[in-house]
């Protein structure tokens, strides 16, 4: 896969994730975050595991076994991300607008290339900087352009936008250094549904009733936003940057926005507009300005 062709999954992980905001709101309506996260993860597992399998069954031994403990130890680590996140995002969704959601989650974008030159010491080119911070300004327009009128579902998804950068960093590396994606993927996923429904089991009260109502939105975020959004989040972080992933999964915002004035009936004005245009800019800006150099 070549970076560009990885580049297109970003964008197509970013629509899917964007048609999930509004769903995620509507699961609310009937079982409680970690209930919902929990079953959500439960059904990626299952849209992932075979081909998880089948990677561990064709890759050699001597590789399967290599650092044994760590590469657990890192699984669960990515898996704990995950969890935190997406547990933190979908308490605020509870109360938060999609909107809002959409404009306060896409703050993970600057923190991701601040995040890799720490870790990894990897210097990003100049234009990912402004290029970040013009994602969430153009994330804000969306929002409104004006002061947000912060709930307390907001802060918990501002909260959520740290163990998401940190994922974004790691989990391109992680799937690169075992060389198992889909492994890495179901990995996560496991984690987060077990963490979650254990949660769940001791705070929340969920009845069958309950899961039949939101059992649309669950399949939904569970089979296509997890586990073909996430799944292709770890394919293509093999072959393009943390950067490239961050500044492209922005667009969820764009989508976000799109797919709620759609389906949930919120109004997209015209700065709303000029916030899309502008994430749109920075992406392709990101994309194009390194290249100029070579051409």
């Amino acid at each position: 896969m070549t970076r560009w062709q990885a580049d297109l999954l970003f964008l197509c992980v970013a629509a899917i994730w964007g048609l999930a905001f509004v769903p995620q709101s509507w699961g609310m309506e009937s079982v409680g975050p970690f209930a919902f996260t929990g079953l959500r993860f439960a059904l990626g597992v299952l849209v992932v595991a075979p081909l998880a399998w089948r990677e561990w069954r064709l890759q050699p031994v001597q590789v399967r076994h290599e650092d044994g403990p760590p590469r657990w130890l890192l699984l669960g680590g990515l898996g704990l991300l995950i969890f935190l996140g997406a547990s933190f995002q979908q308490i605020g969704m509870m109360t938060s607008k999609v909107t809002n959601a959409g404009f306060l989650t896409a703050l993970y974008v600057p923190a991701v290339p601040l995040l890799g030159w720490v870790i990894f010491r990897f210097k990003p080119h100049w234009v990912v900087w402004p290029a970040a911070i013009g994602c969430v300004v153009g994330t804000w327009l969306l929002a409104g352009g004006h002061s947000v009128q912060m709930v307390v579902g907001d802060w918990w998804i501002i909260a959520s936008s740290v163990p998401f950068a940190l994922q974004v960093v790691l989990v391109g590396w992680a799937a690169d250094r075992l060389s198992a994606p889909y492994t890495v993927a179901c990995a996560q996923f496991v984690v987060t549904a077990v963490l979650s429904l254990a949660v769940s089991a001791v705070i929340e009260t969920t009845t069958l009733e309950g899961i039949w109502q939101a059992a649309g939105a669950i399949a939904y975020t569970g089979i296509v936003s997890v586990g073909i959004g996430y799944t292709g989040q770890v394919v293509a972080q093999r072959h393009a940057p943390a950067t490239d992933a961050a500044l492209i999964l922005s667009s969820e915002t764009v989508f976000a926005a799109l797919f709620g004035a759609w389906l949930a009936g919120d109004r997209l004005s015209a700065t709303g507009v000029a916030g899309c245009a502008l994430i749109l800019a920075c992406i392709v800006a990101s994309q194009a300005v390194p290249m100029l150099r070579k051409w």
